[in-house]
């Protein structure tokens, strides 16, 4: 890896360290969104998310799809690329406890609307795995993640399941158990 891939890494891990920006590339993921639409359907300020969603694409997580004329200005609609998050996979210890930080805040949000009674699926692990399961480890979850993003509709499409994931996986460094 180069010096400026690792800079872009970092920037890219800090820019998904805000529990708007996580909620930007759910909503991006599904269709090009403008700010303004954005805005309205998050209940955020379209200065706030305006500010959020350049954030992302200097990161390099969201693209400019389309640029529009609206009352003599531009909009710009903006598309996540999920894939686009592989690329982050080399940030500091630092920037992946703050990344950490928001995804438990942005999962404690979620959690508060999870539907009683309905099915779901937890793991939690700190272990020793061989080097050729942990690649296998790595692969199902990247299958994962690119099912859910291709399968994703908009919100409220007939026939669809509101549904959450998190998963953050990485080697650790520390050579003993935990604390």
């Amino acid at each position: 890896m180069t010096a400026s891939e690792g800079r872009a890494d970092v920037s890219g891990l800090r820019a998904l360290a805000h529990p708007l920006r996580l909620r930007l590339l759910s909503l991006t993921t599904v269709r090009a969104i403008s700010a303004t639409d954005a805005a309205r359907e998050l209940g955020e300020s379209q200065a706030n998310v305006s500010y959020h969603m350049r954030q992302l694409h200097a990161a390099g997580l969201l693209e400019i799809v389309e640029e529009t004329s609206v009352r003599g200005g531009r909009a710009k609609l903006y598309r996540h690329n999920p894939s686009s998050g592989e690329s982050l996979s080399t940030g500091s210890g630092d920037d992946y406890a703050a990344l950490a930080s928001v995804l438990a805040e942005e999962l404690l949000r979620r959690s508060l609307d999870r539907r009683t009674g309905s099915r779901g699926a937890f793991t939690d692990a700190e272990l020793w795995l061989p080097a050729e399961a942990w690649e296998r480890v790595l692969q199902l979850a990247s299958e994962l993640g690119e099912i859910m993003h291709s399968e994703a509709r908009a919100p409220d499409t007939a026939g669809t399941v509101h549904a959450s994931a998190t998963l953050m996986l990485f080697e650790m460094a520390r050579k003993g158990t935990s604390r």
